[in-house]
Order: C-alpha cells, then sequence, then structure tokens
C-alpha cells in the first residue's frame, strides 16, 4: 500500500501582503501529479489545510478542485483539521464524503475513529486514525464526559496537550485491538518532543510548553504529522512531519518543501521516501550596502525571488526599498543593521535603561545603534536644544 503525506497547505496564506494562490495552485497541481504517477492508494493531509478559520473564497474552491482532482486520481483521502483552522467548517459533510473515499475529520469527539482502507497488496486493511488538531480545554471536557483518559478532575491539575493527545490515542488503541487490525497509521496535528520549530508557526501554547511526548505513539505502524513547516523524521522514519508545500516565512528559507511518499509493506513495515515538489518562488535574504546591493552581479539569483534586504549603510538611505525594488520586484522585508567602527553591527540603545539614562545620552546611543558613530558637537547641541524645548514645554 502507498500513501502520500502533506500537510499545512494554509491555503489563502498572504506573504508580506502578496497573495500566494498562483504558487499555492502549483504546489496542488503537482501533488495531484505525483499521486497519479506513484500510483498512491490514499493522501494523507495532517492539518492547516486553510490558512485562517474563515479562508477565503478562492482558497475554498483551490481546496474543492484538488480534492476532486485527487479523487479523480484513484486515491482515498484522509484529512484532519489544524489549530488554523475551524473544525467545524472543515468537518462539514464528512459522514457523507466518506462514503466516497474522502474523510474530512474536524470534530474533535470522533477523534481516532477510524478509517479503513481495504488492502490492494495482498495483506490486511489497514486502520487509519484521524486526530483533528486537539484543544485541551475541550478535549477535557470530553474525556470528563466519557470518563476517558487522564483524568480531567484532579484537583488543580491543568489538562494538557500531551493528555489530550493521550486520551485520543487511547481510542486508537481500543480499536485496534477491538478490531485485531494488523495495520495502522494515525494523523495528527500537534507538537511532538524533540521536534524544531521555525518561526512561522502559530504557537499552540506561550511558550511550546505543551509538547506531546512521542510515546504516545507507540505501536503505530505510521504516524503522519502536522504543524511544523520542516520536515522532520524520527524512529527510523515511523514518525514523520512532511512540511509544507511552500516555505511561508524568511525563518523557512533553507526548507525544501516536499511530500513523503510511504511504503507499506503487508506485514505493516514501512519505507519512506522524500518527494520535492519544486514549485514557488525562492526566498533569499541579501546584507550590504544599497549601492552595493543594486550593483552587485552575484545577486542575480536574486532578482525572481521573495528577498529581505538588510542594509548596512551608516544612514539609512532615502527611498531605500523603491530603489531594491527597481531591481528586486519581489523584495519585502527591509532591515537597516549598519556595522559600527569595527565592522560588527553597532550596539548600545538597546542595552540602555531608559529609567537610567539622561534623554539626550539615550537618544546618543540610539543613534550610536543606527549609525555605528558617536554626535558630533553640533549634533548634540541641536538634540540638547529641542530635549530642554521639550522638557520645559518652551515652543522654537
Amino acid at each position: 500500500m502507498r500513501f502520500l503525506h502533506t500537510s499545512d497547505w494554509h491555503l489563502g496564506r498572504l506573504f508580506h501582503r502578496a497573495s500566494l494562490l498562483d504558487e499555492q495552485a502549483a504546489a496542488m497541481d503537482r501533488i495531484v501529479q505525483i499521486t497519479r504517477e506513484e500510483g498512491v492508494h490514499a493522501v494523507l493531509i495532517a492539518g492547516d489545510l486553510y490558512d485562517r478559520s474563515v479562508p477565503p473564497a478562492e482558497a475554498v474552491e483551490l481546496f474543492d478542485r484538488t480534492l476532486s482532482e485527487l479523487h479523480r486520481a484513484g486515491a482515498a483521502i484522509v484529512a484532519i483539521s489544524g489549530n488554523h483552522d475551524s473544525a467545524i467548517r472543515v468537518g462539514f459533510g464528512d459522514r457523507l464524503l466518506s462514503n466516497a473515499g474522502v474523510t474530512l475529520r474536524g470534530d474533535l469527539a470522533r477523534a481516532g475513529e477510524a478509517v479503513e482502507l481495504p488492502a490492494e497488496d495482498g495483506g490486511p486493511p489497514v486502520r487509519v486514525h484521524p486526530v483533528p488538531y486537539l484543544d485541551p480545554l475541550v478535549t477535557a471536557h470530553l474525556a470528563r464526559s466519557a470518563e476517558e483518559g487522564p483524568d480531567p478532575c484532579e484537583a488543580r491539575r491543568r489538562f494538557t496537550h500531551h493528555d489530550a493527545m493521550a486520551w485520543a490515542m487511547a481510542r486508537v488503541r481500543s480499536d485496534l485491538a477491538r478490531t485485531g487490525a494488523a495495520r495502522s497509521v494515525a494523523l495528527a496535528h500537534t507538537f511532538v518532543t524533540g521536534a524544531e520549530p521555525s518561526a512561522s508557526e502559530r504557537e499552540l501554547s506561550l511558550g511550546h510548553v505543551d509538547q506531546v511526548s512521542m510515546s504516545v505513539f507507540d505501536g503505530i505502524d505510521y504516524v503522519a504529522l502536522g504543524h511544523l513547516h520542516r520536515r522532520q523524521a524520527f524512529d527510523n522514519g515511523r514518525v514523520v512531519y512532511s512540511g509544507t508545500p511552500l516555505r511561508y516565512s524568511f525563518s523557512e528559507q533553507r526548507n525544501t518543501p516536499s511530500v513523503e511518499l510511504i511504503d507499506m509493506s503487508p506485514d505493516g513495515s514501512c519505507s519512506t521516501r522524500r518527494v520535492e515538489l519544486k514549485v514557488g518562488r525562492d526566498m533569499c535574504t541579501v546584507t550590504g550596502e544599497l549601492d552595493h546591493l543594486l550593483s552587485d552581479r552575484s545577486l542575480d539569483h536574486a532578482e525572481d525571488s521573495w528577498v529581505r534586504v538588510v542594509l548596512t549603510d551608516r544612514n539609512l538611505p532615502l527611498q531605500a526599498m523603491r530603489r531594491l525594488q527597481q531591481r528586486f520586484a519581489h523584495a519585502v522585508e527591509l532591515s537597516h543593521e549598519p556595522l559600527g567602527p569595527t565592522g560588527d553591527p553597532a550596539v548600545g540603545a538597546r542595552s540602555a535603561r531608559s529609567a537610567d539614562v539622561d534623554p539626550l545620552e539615550l537618544a546618543a546611543a540610539f543613534l550610536n545603534e543606527r549609525r555605528g558613530l558617536d554626535l558630533d558637537d553640533d549634533e548634540r547641541s541641536v538634540l540638547a536644544e529641542s530635549f530642554a524645548e521639550v522638557l520645559t514645554g518652551a515652543r522654537p
């Protein structure tokens, strides 16, 4: 049996106010192509189908078209809601669509309820258990109502993301024991301990304190994870984050957008293969003084990329972004980090405590940080007069 694992499509996402819909459509087309060419039996989509709970109409249309084309390619589809999605909207029609081989699981009360895929390789059927993103507060209520899982009524005990996933996986194991299933797959949208985040993921809890131990997935033949945007694999490829189909922030510029192909043997053992999508605009960061960046031919490769610019000029040049965009049409982010006299980024004002520093000296430290130079006598005199006028209420 062959599965394709993908996640975190974030359909409808903007990148610095620019629509990514055309790039996302190209990524979806590529996933459909791989599904068709590789003879995929089921596509597993591990959450964050959309970028927000009420997605734009164009994103919904793209999702609808993609599901139709995946189904036409002969693959069953099992998808879950992520923390960016509206579970209710994603799960609408799930019971009806499941009869046609398309499962869109958003209902937390049905977390772990299995989808059985008939065997096409002479082995036993595969039980696929979709576990949508589990909000701990809602899951605690479900566990309390059913008197299942870790005791949420324990005095002053906070129900965590780990507790929520342990509750759902206890239901999965109960199903596997009841049916005697020999092959199993689980989908989940969570942050497992030991994985590495990037800057573009929305935290599930402050400081990522609520991580899930990988041990909750023990005994499952393959675990398809979503939430983290970089492809990561654990336990010899048994537990995998597929990563995103596109790069969604400059923190991801070194990521390689891809999907995971899983070949499951009749005995449940799996081999995985990463397939790069090779779609979407590249991202890069260029650093230097403005005139150099505008003339350096070694930067020709960046002219069609999304570009983040770090300017090191002593003073921020006028209309810097407009001038940069004449060469780098897709420059979308600019920061000014002038170099100090030693060639290192200037420092000073960030370490100053405004409550303990004279306003003139704080301003001098700020300008030193931005320019890498101390105030000259004329500049200091102008600033001193300005602060005196403000502090005494006098007008120039």
